[in-house]
């Protein structure tokens, strides 16, 4: 059936019924500030997946791109089955993964190798481009990686639902969190093999299916992700989002994606309306970034630069970390980011500058000199 995809900014193709729920999960990650402590990991880790078969299942885990995957060459593997598409305008010409699916299969897809999943952190710190001695650094850099961190997107048209021949993945109205019903689940891995971020894996143990539950009952109860709460860095802000047109200013997630335009999908071109979203890293190359955030990378990254001239999206970033509860709304008071919750109370404030203060050289109280050494 025809379904329109605002990433794409067209109808799409989708093998199955869909309906967008009355809320949608989502997440912002800003791609600056990680630092690939991990930390995410092993929250997620130790919560969902310290079980008999799931030792090789990292629901979340953080890559260095440019050479590092999880599973092995995850991406490049269905970028090069796609093909070269055209993606250079808010409308996607090209094919998405559903419209170039082979004859008899719902999805273009592949089934990764047992050893790919061997080297969760291969490519780590690994920088693209080569310096010769004695060269200037310059701005983009010509040395340059970055860490990108990944969870299941909970996409609007999840590749995993339309690829399952037994329903065995649905998507919550409540909420859009995408679950696999392991009652239903007989282990074809056809999940596995349709899904082209490879966030769904296949237990030996259970023989069925699992993936990222979104935290939900965390969720449910008001909080946002273990992944999110537990990051040192403060580099993710998780939610819900609207639509373009149904955006509320004053819900940053809204605020950041449709307003501001700061936070991109990973890869729309897929067509999966994916619902993690993305703020590019201002050191990396355009084209490369253009390659896996879509249109309107250049416009963001210069947006990014002049966050402090908007108030509004200044506040909305520093927010980030500030608490563990789902902020549904924010707004600014004087030099003071406020969050609130679903019911209107206020669970974060954030100073909007950070205060300074200037100590005299000589203390009189004391009668000693100070050596300013900051």
């Amino acid at each position: 059936m025809a379904v329109h995809n605002w990433q794409a900014g067209r109808e799409v193709e989708f093998p199955d019924e869909a309906a967008r729920p009355k809320k949608q999960f989502a997440m912002i990650m800003d791609l600056n500030k990680c630092i690939a402590c991990q930390t995410c990991t092993v929250a997620c880790k130790t919560t969902w997946t310290p079980g008999r078969g799931q030792e090789y299942m990292f629901w979340n885990n953080v890559e260095t791109k440019p050479y590092g995957f999880y599973p092995l060459g995850w991406d490049v593997n269905i970028l090069d089955k796609l093909g070269v598409q055209d993606m250079s305008g808010p409308v996607y010409k090209g094919k998405t993964l559903f419209e170039a699916a082979p004859d008899g299969e719902k999805v273009l897809g592949y089934l990764p190798d047992d050893l790919d999943y061997a080297h969760p952190n291969i490519g780590e710190d690994d920088s693209a481009g080569v310096m010769a001695q004695g060269a200037a650094l310059n701005v983009p850099h010509m040395n340059w990686m970055y860490y990108m961190p990944r969870i299941c997107n909970h996409c609007t048209y999840p590749a995993c639902l339309g690829a399952c021949p037994r329903q065995s993945v649905y998507k919550r109205p409540e909420d859009g969190i995408v679950l696999i019903d392991q009652n239903r689940c007989r282990g074809y891995r056809e999940c596995v093999k349709g899904c082209p971020y490879k966030k769904t894996f296949f237990n030996p143990m259970t023989r069925v299916s699992e993936k990222c539950i979104g935290c939900y009952p965390a969720v449910e109860n008001g909080r946002q992700t273990q992944c999110t709460i537990t990051c040192i860095g403060k580099i993710r802000l998780q939610g819900f989002i609207g639509t373009p047109d149904t955006a509320r200013a004053d819900n940053p997630i809204d605020y950041i994606v449709h307003v501001a335009k700061l936070a991109k999908p990973l890869y729309p071109q897929f067509g999966l309306e994916p619902n993690v979203y993305y703020i590019p890293p201002v050191h990396v190359p355009v084209p490369f970034l253009a390659q896996m955030f879509g249109h309107g990378v250049p416009e963001a990254i210069a947006t990014y630069r002049k966050a402090a001239e908007d108030k509004n999206l200044l506040a909305a970033l520093l927010l980030f970390g500030s608490t563990p509860e789902i902020i549904h709304r924010f707004k600014v008071e004087g030099d003071t980011a406020l969050g609130f919750d679903a019911s209107g109370n206020e669970i974060a404030r954030v100073p909007m500058k950070e205060p300074i203060h200037v100590r005299a050289a000589y203390d009189e109280r004391h009668q000693a000199w100070r050596t300013n050494v900051t």
